[in-house]
């Protein structure tokens, strides 16, 4: 199983509505691919910025290019991210990860 984490930044103001577009559109977008052990989103405030993170859990590396495309270390980024986020981060973290 492989962690894959995303990070993104909204101004304070705007945390509110992205974090609804998070829950009714990237959440199921995570979720609705094959190969998909889950997907959650987490934020926290610092200061005048939201800082969000989702954390999703995949099958193998198959399953995150059927989400992300071929260059899977690549952020993938929903139609809405262009009215919220400060800036687009070009790359996306992948943990294997252990299970017992």
């Amino acid at each position: 199983m492989i962690g894959r984490i995303w990070h993104g930044a909204v101004p304070v103001e705007k945390s509110d509505a992205y974090l609804e577009k998070m829950r009714t559109v990237a959440l199921s977008g995570y979720r609705g691919v094959d190969g998909n052990r889950g997907a959650w989103v987490m934020y926290r405030i610092e200061g005048d910025i939201a800082h969000f993170d989702m954390l999703s859990f995949w099958d193998d590396v198959d399953a995150i290019k059927r989400f992300a495309g071929e260059d899977y270390n690549l952020s993938y980024y929903f139609d809405f991210d262009d009215d919220f986020l400060i800036e687009k981060e070009p790359y996306v973290r992948h943990w294997d990860m252990y299970e017992d």
